[in-house]
């Protein structure tokens, strides 16, 4: 199982939020690259980059951090957060983005998301479920749709989705624990997802209770953080 940590960007800054909520704002460190570099250090190999203005704006705004952290590390970066159109891919990649992640995208715009899982392969492109009682949420967690989690999983992978970061609004940025119940549920249904934990994880026992779940990755943002997991911790998952 990868360990993939997450940083957040508002303002070329390293933040996080709590449920997505803009307004409960931390900021952990003025300069992404500095933290990348941490985590590089301390043996990471996979770094997920999340561009909140870009959520926010639907086009791609903080490029240039991905740009500094695809360049002056050798971590492998998906690059996600409002990337709406040819360009915005265009411009990811360019930055040096090894994946990029669709969510909003693949919810409203469902033809352009599917040209671009065409275009680039399914190693490229990553489909973004974010997730509240089961039902989809869109543009950075400020909609909720009435799109089915199960539907929507099953409709991307006949179409050649082979990664999937789902993500439990209502557990994210708490410290409270992960939905290892919906990872289990959406494993039995889909046992060939290559399925990627997000929000909630807190603690090393929970890391392994998404191993033996034969999670292909998870993504850890607020517990680094706060110091609740340590680098050297995860270095057994490697």
């Amino acid at each position: 199982m990868k360990i993939i940590p997450a940083i957040d960007i508002i303002d070329g800054k390293c933040v996080r939020l709590t449920q997505g909520d803009y307004a409960q704002k931390k900021i952990y460190n003025e300069n992404p690259l500095e933290v990348a570099k941490e985590f590089e250090a301390g043996g990471i190999t996979n770094l997920h980059l999340v561009d909140l203005d870009g959520a926010k704006a639907s086009r791609i705004i903080n490029y240039k951090t991905l740009e500094k952290i695809a360049s002056q590390t050798n971590l492998k970066i998906d690059f996600g957060g409002g990337l709406k159109s040819n360009e915005d891919l265009k411009i990811a990649f360019n930055s040096g983005a090894n994946q990029i992640t669709g969510g909003t995208i693949a919810v409203k715009n469902q033809e352009l998301f599917l040209s671009w899982l065409e275009k680039y392969g399914s190693e490229k492109i990553i489909l973004g479920a974010d997730v509240k009682n089961e039902k989809i949420a869109t543009n950075g967690w400020q909609e909720e749709s009435d799109i089915e989690l199960f539907d929507f999983l099953k409709k991307y992978l006949e179409a050649g989705i082979e990664y999937v970061i789902c993500t439990d609004i209502s557990k994210d940025g708490l410290l409270k624990g992960s939905a290892v119940d919906l990872y289990e549920k959406i494993k039995k249904q889909f046992p060939k997802i290559k399925l990627i934990a997000s929000g909630g994880v807190v603690s090393v026992e929970e890391l392994e209770k998404l191993k033996k779940l034969e999670m292909h990755g998870a993504i850890i943002g607020k517990a680094i953080y706060e110091g609740k997991i340590s680098l050297s911790d995860l270095t057994k998952f490697n």
